[in-house]
């Protein structure tokens, strides 16, 4: 009877061991999968990190070079959303011709002449007018 106590407890013993064994190496597996995948990770990130960089430094370039071209286009009849700049002539706001108030951008169609008289001054000369700093 003592032989199958014997043989039973040497069995759990190689059962326990193979379990022991079987584990470390799971536990091996996962750790280099983990490192594969680390580095994979970092390749990929860094991969993809530069080549988007680039796509914003190329598209950056591309939309700068078009909005400065946007200052060639003329600007009668043309209601952009980019802002343009209105020089004041004899016609149109004579009253600030030379003024350092002078603001002169268009927004979307609207010309804002300058803060104190967002649509400018109706009469030949402006009570706010100081002559622009050179």
């Amino acid at each position: 009877m003592e032989n199958w106590q014997k043989d039973f407890w040497e069995m759990m013993q190689t059962f326990a061991d193979e379990a022991e064994r079987f584990f470390a190496e799971m536990t091996e597996m996962v750790d280099t999968l983990f490192d594969f995948t680390e580095d994979l990770g970092e390749q990929v990130q860094n991969a993809i990190s530069v080549e988007v960089d680039q796509y914003l430094q190329d598209t950056e370039s591309l939309l700068h070079e078009v909005y400065w071209e946007l200052d060639d286009l003329p600007v009668d009849g043309l209601d952009s959303a980019f802002p343009y700049s209105v020089e004041a002539t004899s016609e149109k706001n004579p009253a600030c011709i030379g003024c350092k108030h002078y603001h002169g951008n268009a927004y979307g169609g609207n010309l804002l002449v300058c803060g104190m008289h967002p649509s400018g001054y109706e009469d030949i000369t402006c009570p706010d007018w100081e002559a622009e700093e050179s």
